[in-house]
């Protein structure tokens, strides 16, 4: 399994946090471990790493969000 974060955009409330955090739930091979105002934090439970997944289920809710390196 492989932890990583996004930086996510667009977000300014706690309703916004909300809305990530459900958005990130709802993909498969993905495990929200926080989320927190402008970030998340994730863990990939299969190969290859969901990045590409968290960040189309992110831009499905209305958030643009890219990996921190």
């Amino acid at each position: 399994m492989t932890e990583f974060t996004l930086r996510v955009d667009g977000m300014h409330c706690g309703s916004c946090v909300r809305r990530v955090t459900q958005a990130l739930n709802l993909s498969d091979g993905l495990k929200v471990l926080d989320v927190q105002i402008g970030a998340a934090r994730l863990r990939s439970t299969g190969e290859p790493v969901a990045v590409d997944r968290a960040i189309a289920a992110l831009a499905k809710a209305g958030y643009s969000a890219h990996l921190e390196l």
